[in-house]
């Protein structure tokens, strides 16, 4: 899996998102995407927020999805309409996280910043690829499967 980063300097958060993203795509049978992940300001996510979904406030991360999947499964006509002819890779879309927001629930949480903006990136590639946390049983579908993952790769504080 590529990833764009975008406003990332940390070289060991860089580092650590890469690994839980390739964990998420092999446990899912998922190969040859890209996503663009950006951190942004609290001002950025609003606007965002706002403009996209109607609701004038700050949040943590947002998710745009490329691909409409259902029940976790994207027909494959559609992944070669959707072929990027430069890369060879399908964009699963865009996640955005709040700096900002993350160093706020980190401290909140008890955990590191680390820890949180891993989280965040994982919760939006898993919105990328179908899931949700509409109802409770997807939510504990979503969060069971994102501990899982960061638990594999020690992302625990």
């Amino acid at each position: 899996m590529k990833i764009n980063f975008i406003n990332f300097k940390c070289f060991c958060i860089k580092n650590k998102i890469k690994k839980i993203f390739n964990s998420a795509v092999s446990h899912l049978n998922f190969d040859g995407f890209s996503v663009n992940l950006k951190l942004a300001s609290k001002e950025e996510i609003r606007e965002l927020n706002n403009k996209f979904r109607n609701l004038d406030k700050e949040t943590d991360v947002l998710s745009f999805p490329n691909l409409n999947f259902v029940d976790k499964k994207i027909d494959t006509k559609t992944l070669s309409e959707e072929l990027d002819q430069d890369t060879g890779l399908v964009s699963l879309g865009d996640i955005v996280i709040c700096k900002d927001i993350a160093k706020e629930q980190a401290k909140e949480y008890g955990h590191s910043y680390k820890r949180e903006i891993c989280f965040l990136a994982l919760h939006g590639l898993l919105h990328l690829i179908g899931y949700d946390h509409e109802i409770k049983e997807e939510e504990e579908e979503m969060m069971a499967k994102a501990e899982s993952i960061l638990k594999e790769h020690r992302v625990l504080r």
